[in-house]
């Protein structure tokens, strides 16, 4: 199976509060899948990370072979595709995770996205917020 996920983290403070957000979709556009959740005080790189793997996740739950992940973060798909560095440790370890999950996939590719083009995700990680 098929699936698109667009992923969001939200961050209120740079430190602060976070939430993330996530939609799957199948093939023809169809939301299959959300993930919504509030993960604590953290970046909004953090968040934004932790978006991805859990989508990654619930995609992998439900029987996703082939993947396309879309973000509005440039700096987590440039990391993801290898061509920026990552400097801070505990992003180096969230990368590792998003890529360990993406591997075990048949085939995956990273997207960046505009951010109008990702409010959906946007408004499911600020629901975890509210």
């Amino acid at each position: 199976m098929y699936v698109v996920i667009y992923t969001d983290g939200a961050c209120r403070g740079n430190p602060g509060p976070s939430g993330i957000g996530a939609s799957i979709e199948n093939e023809n556009g169809d939301e299959i899948a959300i993930v919504s959740s509030y993960i604590g005080n953290g970046t909004n790189n953090r968040a934004e990370y932790i978006a991805a793997i859990e989508g990654v996740k619930k995609a992998i739950q439900l029987q996703a072979e082939e993947i396309e992940l879309r973000m509005d973060s440039l700096l987590v798909v440039r990391q993801v595709e290898g061509l920026w560095k990552i400097k801070h440790p505990s992003l180096k370890i969230l990368n590792q995770e998003l890529k360990h999950a993406l591997n075990s996939l048949k085939k995956w590719r990273v997207k960046h996205v505009p951010r109008e083009k990702n409010q959906r995700a946007d408004s499911l990680a600020n629901m975890a917020l509210d």
